[in-house]
């Protein structure tokens, strides 16, 4: 059978078998420009607004808050606020806007950036996007099934949305996020620039922002030194958009999720190689990337036309560093592929360790290396699983050696079984487990990757709707206090039924299954992790630099405060802590002259 009319049959068969699921899910979901975000569940729409004068009002606050959306701020207006950036750098803050009546047509605009030596940045390098309450509810016990009336539930400021103009809600708060990207070939100095807060098209409000801009220049995120690992999942995007999967109108949509991705540094490409490898723990089920097909006569031949596209299509937004193809250990050791003496598609439980498992998996791994020795793609492809016991792992590493030993590992380690398996060049330690401080110098100066990775059982650091903003900061500093090479989280856009509007699942704390919104929308859990990235590579940047002028006394402050922000558990201090340390490194920023100036 031709390879297209062998995967044109099966998906026809997986269509069938997830109708039910892929059709109420588009019944229910209905894309749009703008929604209307859910109601406030809390007693915060009781709020006394009172003593708040006609008119719009506006204030600089911290970008480490989330701001109720139902509450009278209750605070004095801020209308100037200050942020330090290197070249090349994104930064972040955030104003609120409120009303005690309905406001129509809201606008912001930024005018050009100015310096007091008549330099200039254009406004267009200042991006200002409202801030959107999505449903939230809490960690409770963390992992397990959860029924919504079960679970304290509330809004959560956290989506940035696109729209051009808000229609403001009598007695709400409506928070805008404001980005300044900082060209790399500017020139140091303070710069101002004023935005403006517009009612159908009268200024209301002004406040004024000032970017220090700092003489050193950050890498392009293809050069950051942190390892970010965030699964990507192309079967969300398809069905929130409405979309044929692997069509190319899917490919193009796939485009603003994964550009993202890559302008956060994501090193890794997540692939699959033969059904869901979780399960179907996700609201989508993960699509065939690689299609096995048993012929008439016992042979076995792969059609890898979907991979290739894929990886194809990642490498070409610049994520190329590793493929991590999922997985030898599916979740419930299940396999299936096209029996062409049946003419269906055919489900086998393939235990590891057994006949049947050795069996189905040599045949495809050794056609497999083949392929990607071909595509010049074998050096970077590791075979990945996913908190498997040890017993499981033992028999997937031990066929791997003995069949395809060319291949290198990847694997999340929940078991503490990670010095098991020294040849695993990408190993992910949980958040909190012990490790041996030994063993990641030792796997660094090997050039293999360390990182640790959270998920619904970590209650601190993480990244779920409700979790505080500066989390997904602290995460990048925590990964650089331990010595981890960066981190990996398990979704970056498994989109529940409703993402816009209600990020809560039916297993695990809401937020948990992505970081961003579809159609290119971020977040402030992105923005917040987009810095604590940028953070670590420049520490790194400026502890070389500390090291090269011998500055002891300022590389031991600096030490010292990284140090603190040691720990996965959540402690009083640790965002006074966090910045702290961010304040320091803003001001050896400014002492430290550049290598080479």
């Amino acid at each position: 059978m031709p390879k297209t009319t062998l995967y044109s049959t099966i998906t026809l068969v997986c269509i069938l078998l997830c109708s039910n699921h892929q059709g109420l899910a588009q019944q229910r979901f209905t894309r749009a420009p703008t929604f209307t975000e859910m109601a406030d569940p809390t007693k915060d729409t009781l709020s006394d607004w009172s003593n708040v004068e006609d008119g719009l009002h506006a204030s600089f606050v911290s970008i480490d808050k989330r701001y109720p959306k139902s509450l009278n701020p209750n605070l004095t207006a801020q209308r100037a606020a200050t942020v330090y950036a290197w070249k090349g750098e994104q930064v972040s803050a955030q104003f609120i806007l409120w009303t005690s009546a309905a406001a129509p047509h809201v606008t912001v605009s930024a005018g050009d950036l100015k310096s007091t030596t008549s330099k200039s940045i254009p406004g267009d390098v200042v991006q200002t996007r409202f801030v959107r309450y999505v449903m939230t509810d809490e960690f409770a016990s963390g992992c397990g099934y959860r029924k919504p009336a079960d679970f304290k539930a509330s809004l959560s400021a956290d989506m940035l949305d696109n729209l051009k103009s808000y229609d403001l809600e009598a007695k709400k708060v409506r928070p805008v996020w404001v980005t300044v990207k900082v060209p790399n070939d500017v020139t140091g100095g303070n710069y101002h620039t004023t935005l403006s807060i517009h009612q159908n098209g009268i200024v209301k409000e002004q406040l004024r922002l000032t970017v220090i801009v700092q003489n050193h220049v950050l890498p392009p995120a293809s050069q950051w030194s942190y390892h970010l690992d965030q699964w990507q999942h192309p079967s969300a995007v398809a069905r929130v958009n409405k979309v044929k999967m692997w069509s190319d109108a899917h490919f193009e949509t796939l485009k603003p999720t994964m550009m993202q991705l890559a302008a956060a540094g994501q090193k890794v490409i997540t692939a699959t190689l033969n059904k869901d490898p979780w399960n179907v723990q996700t609201y989508d089920p993960y699509a065939d990337m690689i299609i096995w097909k048993k012929g008439k006569d016992g042979s076995w031949s792969y059609d890898y036309s979907v991979f290739d596209r894929w990886v194809t299509f990642m490498m070409g937004l610049g994520i190329s560093k590793e493929i991590n193809c999922y997985s030898l250990l599916p979740w419930n050791n299940e396999v299936h592929y096209f029996d062409e003496g049946k003419n269906q598609l055919v489900n086998v439980t393939a235990k590891p360790g057994t006949a049947v498992f050795e069996a189905l998996w040599s045949s495809f791994l050794k056609d497999f290396s083949k392929h990607l020795r071909v595509k010049g793609w074998l050096k970077i492809t590791n075979i990945a699983m996913d908190e498997r016991s040890r017993e499981e792992m033992d028999a997937a590493v031990a066929l791997l050696e003995k069949v395809t030993p060319e291949f290198k590992i990847a694997f999340a380690d929940n078991h503490k079984s990670y010095q098991r398996y020294p040849k695993s060049i990408d190993i992910s330690v949980a958040a909190g487990d012990p490790f041996d401080q030994q063993d990641l110098i030792a796997r660094r100066k090997k050039g293999y990757v360390t990182t640790f990775y959270v998920c619904c059982s970590d209650e601190f650091p993480n990244q779920f709707t409700f979790s505080d903003p500066a989390e997904s900061t602290y995460m990048a500093w925590y990964a650089l206090a331990a010595g981890f090479d960066g981190a990996l989280r398990w979704a970056f856009n498994s989109w529940v039924l409703d993402p816009l509007r209600d990020s809560r699942f039916r297993t695990w704390p809401a937020g948990d299954t992505y970081i961003v919104y579809p159609q290119g929308r971020s977040s402030i859990r992105y923005e917040r992790m987009l810095e604590g990235i940028q953070d670590y590579t420049k520490v790194n940047l400026l502890i070389k630099m500390l090291e090269e002028s011998n500055d002891q006394l300022n590389l031991t402050k600096l030490n010292a405060k990284i140090a603190k922000l040691n720990t996965a558990k959540r402690y009083a201090d640790w965002n006074k802590d966090l910045n702290d340390a961010k304040n320091f490194v803003n001001e050896l920023s400014q002492e430290i002259r550049p290598s080479g100036k």
